[in-house]
């Protein structure tokens, strides 16, 4: 198949590439590469792909309209995965517009052009982010999600509702993947299991939110690869429910899917497996709620389950070892 992954230089999008063009796809990468996070990092996850003849790399930003044209003219892609978004909860707080245009208007560029393309199926990326300040657990793919907490989520929000109703009116086989808390190697620099790992290592103070008192769904990067691979050849089709609880549209071909572990695990505890896994302890920092922050996340997984045969397994202990041995293999700390 010929696919479209913006995104593709990010830790979720370069994992996935990976895949496909292993699986011997022929794969067009896009990304800006920007400086939210290390940009090293990001030149280095691409180069594992510049080994192969199958891929391609185009280096633009999904809100320009001109040149994602000319990367979906070249490309002609059978399937489009959209992975490219300005990510980060707290960066959101202090720089909402960044989210309005790469997540918003980005995101719409990519919609209308698969459309224009005839893309047999669009795959977009959301988060568990968008269930806000819904307290009914565990969270399910038909559950209302009226209330975001933070700019980030209501632009991921937003997302899915033009993707929706461009899928209604215009009929491109559309799946929309909330993420939970994905974590591993080659993972991004802002997020929590990063962060602890590298101050750990430091011997530094990490900062620990709510006192502690959190639960996260975590999921690692492996089995999300393989959801997300499985989930491809899964295109919805209107009026085709596979189970009862599917939230294919009753008016579109669009479905929503949760990808996480089931399985919430205590903050303190995710921080424990990485102590074990470095041999050292944490220097804690206590600190109140963070603004936007839930305080539990959890996938329910069975749409998954049955759209595709397949659920996350990685237990933290498993995953938190592969990301500590990927950090001293690239970081290679004192």
């Amino acid at each position: 198949m010929k696919i479209l992954v913006t995104g593709a230089a990010g830790f979720i999008g370069s994992e996935l590439s990976l895949r496909l063009v292993q699986e011997g796809h022929e794969v067009t990468g896009v990304d800006c590469f920007s400086a939210y996070y290390d940009v090293a990092l990001k030149r280095n996850r691409v180069k594992r792909l510049a080994a192969f003849d199958n891929f391609r790399m185009h280096e633009i930003r999904v809100e320009d309209e001109a040149a994602m044209t000319a990367a979906f003219s070249e490309s002609v892609p059978d399937i489009v995965v959209h992975l490219a978004a300005q990510a980060g909860v707290r960066y959101s707080l202090d720089h909402p517009r960044e989210y309005i245009s790469s997540n918003i208007v980005g995101s719409f560029n990519v919609i209308e052009l698969a459309r224009i393309h005839n893309t047999k199926h669009l795959v977009l990326a959301s988060t568990s982010s968008a269930y806000g300040a819904n307290q009914k657990f565990p969270f399910e793919e038909t559950d209302p999600a009226p209330h975001p907490l933070t700019i980030y989520a209501a632009t991921k929000l937003s997302s899915e509702l033009i993707a929706h109703s461009h899928s209604h009116l215009y009929g491109t086989p559309t799946t929309l993947l909330r993420f939970f808390s994905v974590y591993g190697p080659w993972g991004r620099p802002d997020m929590a299991f990063f962060l602890f790992t590298d101050r750990i290592f430091r011997n530094q103070p990490i900062d620990v939110y709510n006192h502690g008192d959190l639960m996260r769904d975590f999921t690692y990067i492996d089995d999300l690869v393989e959801a997300i691979r499985r989930l491809m050849d899964t295109p919805p089709v209107a009026g085709e429910p596979v189970t009862r609880g599917d939230s294919l549209s009753p008016v579109a071909p669009y479905r929503l899917v949760n990808i996480g572990h089931a399985a919430p695990v205590r903050l303190m505890d995710y921080i424990e497996a990485i102590e074990n896994a470095i041999g050292r302890k944490a220097i804690k920092n206590m600190l109140d709620m963070q603004p936007g922050d839930v305080k539990q996340t959890y996938a329910d997984v069975s749409l998954l389950q049955a759209l595709t045969g397949y659920v996350p397994t990685t237990d933290v202990e498993a995953g938190i070892q592969a990301f500590v041995d990927w950090y001293r293999d690239y970081y290679k700390p004192a």
